[in-house]
C-alpha cells in the first residue's frame, strides 16, 4: 500500500505543477471567472506549488504527508465551493473532485 500512496503522492503533485506552470493562462481566466483577486490567486498557487513539493518529499521523509495531503484537499474542496459558485459544468468541477478523492485517500494512508 505504501507504494500505491507514493504513486498518488506524485500524480497530485505533477498534476498541480502541471496546471500551475503549463496551464496558468487557464488559471488566470477560472481566477477572473471566480472574482477572485490576482494576490489571492498568486498566494494559492505559491500554496499548491509548495504543498505538492512536500508530497514529492514525503516519499522520502513521510512526517510532511499526512499535512500536505491535508492541505491539498482543503484547497480542493475551495476550488470546488468556487466551481459552484459559478455554476460551472460538472466536466470543470472534475480535475479538482479527483485531486480532492486523491489527498483524501493519501491523507487516510498515511494517518498514524
Amino acid at each position: 500500500m505504501e507504494n500505491v500512496t507514493h504513486l498518488l503522492q506524485a500524480v497530485v503533485a505533477v498534476s498541480v505543477v502541471f496546471v500551475w506552470t503549463f496551464r496558468h493562462h487557464n488559471v488566470i481566466k477560472e481566477f477572473n471567472e471566480f472574482g477572485l483577486s490576482n494576490l489571492t490567486r498568486d498566494l494559492v498557487g505559491a500554496t499548491k506549488i509548495a504543498t505538492s513539493t512536500l508530497l514529492v518529499v514525503g516519499i522520502w521523509f513521510p512526517p510532511v504527508v499526512f499535512i500536505s495531503a491535508v492541505i491539498m484537499g482543503l484547497l480542493m474542496i475551495a476550488a470546488q465551493y468556487f466551481h459552484f459558485k459559478v455554476s460551472n459544468p460538472f466536466i470543470k468541477h472534475l480535475p479538482s473532485l479527483i485531486l480532492l478523492i486523491l489527498s483524501i485517500v493519501i491523507a487516510f494512508n498515511t494517518m498514524s
